[in-house]
């Protein structure tokens, strides 16, 4: 699989789950703290699981604007895309995540939100990424 990189952007963490991550830039500066529930202090700060949401429903929602023409639905300006994403043990060791990405497009009926949603799973870069590895559900909100 050949990538045309158009674009690159970097990005370093220190201290892993409990430490900080910062772009190269610095447009992202992060404390980083590990929740309650994974056994961490919890409190004010982000975590991996957070920073992915958030880049997946960005990056969602643009796919979703990218592929409207194409399917004739046009995405309200008021739309949104929630991604919720799950973190515990696999079955067959190790860890993994899951993800639910849930659109809500005001104006829309449902069929045409699913259409609309389907077309930018297909062409959406953390889909693309994560195809195979780890099941993305979809919804309309």
């Amino acid at each position: 699989m050949a990538v045309n990189v158009i674009y690159k952007t970097s990005a370093t963490a220190t201290g892993g789950r409990d430490g900080s991550a910062r772009s190269d830039d610095g447009s992202v500066d992060v404390k980083l703290v590990v929740p309650k529930e994974m056994g961490g202090p919890g409190g004010d700060g982000a975590n991996p699981e957070k920073l992915f949401a958030a880049g997946y429903a960005a990056c969602f929602l643009g796919a979703m604007k990218a592929v409207s023409g194409k399917v004739g639905v046009k995405v309200p300006a008021d739309a949104t895309v929630t991604a919720q994403v799950g973190f515990g043990p696999r079955e067959e060791g190790g860890y993994g995540v899951t993800a639910d990405l849930t659109a809500t497009l005001p104006g829309i009926d449902k069929a045409d939100a699913e259409r609309l949603m389907a077309a930018a799973h297909e062409v959406c870069p953390y889909s693309n990424a994560t195809r195979g590895n780890l099941d993305v559900g979809l919804s309309v909100g």
